[in-house]
């Protein structure tokens, strides 16, 4: 991913801006380029802790382990925020050269995964259920019964758990910085609107950024 300072996270808050990434869109690609070839898949993962470093806990179904060979070598974490296409009609200049664009917010992360004991993996398995389980209205935990437990128990050795501490993040936060206030005012209003490219969470993150 190209390097942009105009939309580049305050480094100073790289990890924890990122953090708060995954917990609010989970459900990464993992790229790992193994002798037999580029290979892409796709997961949720958690944060197990950020502040110095970022680390991941995530786990792939057999065989994606061995496709991946994962622990042999660095991977790349992709984790893409919310995203939406910004029509040149919305600017209210129309006097103005002007194209269309896509805004979105984005990281990518590497690091060489360390793979987990069944036990952990288990573990892990378990707090990602929980993490989501939560939200509903009536919580089903991986072990919340024996039955369920058991069951657990048993398919999680179809899985195999890993640990990713991040040693690189490349991040952008396009928002339409490079644009006039009321261009971006305007974009914002679009979007969060109920026309063909109505996208909420992105306007809210447009809004948030220009504080």
């Amino acid at each position: 991913m190209r390097r942009n300072r105009d939309y580049a996270p305050d480094p100073a808050q790289l990890v924890d801006w990122t953090a708060d990434l995954v917990r609010a869109h989970p459900f990464v690609t993992l790229v790992s380029h193994p002798a037999s070839g580029l290979v892409a898949s796709h997961y949720p993962v958690l944060v197990e802790s950020a502040g110095e470093r970022l680390t991941l806990l995530g786990h792939v179904g057999r065989p994606d382990d061995t496709v991946h060979e994962l622990g042999a070598h660095e991977v790349l974490v992709i984790v893409q925020g919310p995203h939406g296409y910004v029509s040149s009609s919305w600017y209210p200049d129309r006097s103005q050269a002007a194209v269309p664009t896509w805004n979105y917010v984005t990281a990518h992360l590497t690091g060489v995964p360390e793979l987990l004991s069944p036990e952990e993996n288990l573990r892990a398995l378990d707090r990602l259920v929980d993490t989501f389980e939560h939200r509903v209205s009536e919580p089903r935990p991986m072990a919340g019964t024996e039955v369920d437990a058991a069951y657990a128990a048993r398919i999680s050795a179809g899985t195999v758990g890993f640990r990713l501490a991040v040693t690189h993040i490349e991040a952008k936060d396009k928002l339409g910085q490079d644009k006039p206030a009321a261009t971006v005012a305007a974009v914002i209003a679009e979007l969060e609107g109920d026309g063909p490219y109505a996208a909420a969470e992105l306007a809210a993150r447009m809004r948030a950024a220009r504080g």
